[in-house]
């Protein structure tokens, strides 16, 4: 089995970890640009963005080829997931993929613009992760076949919502970046950075092509990047997980036009 995953906090990674396989980065494959793909099953984890699918999801899989008997997809979420699973069926049938399995598991939110971290972590208990996670991963030992369905309603809002949350995200989010001066020139944004967006010399640069996944902001030491309308200083990074596993992840060598050819 493989099962790929992009990560910007480790909900998603350790999501990921417990299902098992052949563990794949989806920045790291687009970086070594491998794009073909064969077990007798595969499946995908990643984080819920604004009711859809992250940008270099969408592009990994418009990109790859993959045959498998089963495949499975599982989205992380901190508050509201709406149709966003019907977004990757959608994706995954324009690629070739039938989906057997789907499934969603509500974890802490990482969002600063709309979410307290701190209200996040009071509430994590009510959220059932575990028990959640191990029907999951109890589901695709034995290759469940259910398919996650929210009704009509819920899937016409949630493309429109998408595209509109992601067209600003991309064009204009690190331009809400704030560098605070107890910056020590770490680079580890730089490192956590899925799309090599940042480049630190004596502080960090946004090139404007961010992902929106606030990597760079979570992972800080010295808590020195903020937004200028972030609901809360604190920040998250899931406890099962460390920052050498997101490093490992997420680390490119590569820029985005190197990557995906184009630019945004």
């Amino acid at each position: 089995m493989k099962t790929f995953y992009f990560t910007a906090t480790g909900n998603s990674l350790y999501v990921a970890e417990r299902i098992g396989g052949e563990l794949y980065s989806i920045p790291q494959m687009l970086k070594e640009g491998k794009s073909e793909f064969i077990d007798e099953a595969i499946g995908f984890v990643f984080p819920c963005y604004a009711f859809g699918l992250p940008r270099i999801v969408i592009d990994f899989i418009q990109k790859s080829n993959f045959k498998a008997q089963y495949f499975f997809a599982i989205m992380t979420y901190g508050n509201m997931s709406a149709s966003g699973l019907r977004h990757m069926e959608k994706v995954g049938r324009e690629a070739g993929i039938q989906f057997d399995y789907t499934n969603e598991i509500l974890m802490i939110d990482n969002y600063l613009p709309l979410f307290a971290i701190e209200d996040q972590l009071k509430k994590e208990n009510s959220k059932k992760i575990e028990e959640k996670l191990g029907q999951i991963v109890g589901d695709i030992k034995v290759k469940q076949k259910k398919l996650i369905r929210k009704g009509i309603v819920s899937s016409v809002f949630s493309e429109p919502i998408h595209k509109l949350a992601t067209k600003f995200q991309y064009d204009n989010g690190d331009k809400w970046f704030l560098v605070q001066d107890k910056c020590n020139s770490c680079k580890i944004c730089e490192k956590v950075c899925p799309i090599n967006n940042i480049k630190v010399g004596r502080e960090p640069e946004f090139l404007h092509k961010c992902e929106g996944c606030y990597a760079c902001i979570h992972h800080c030491p010295q808590n020195a990047i903020h937004l200028k309308f972030e609901r809360s200083k604190a920040r998250f990074i899931n406890r099962n997980v460390n920052l050498k596993g997101i490093i490992d992840a997420n680390n490119q060598t590569k820029s985005y036009v190197e990557i995906y050819g184009k630019e945004r």
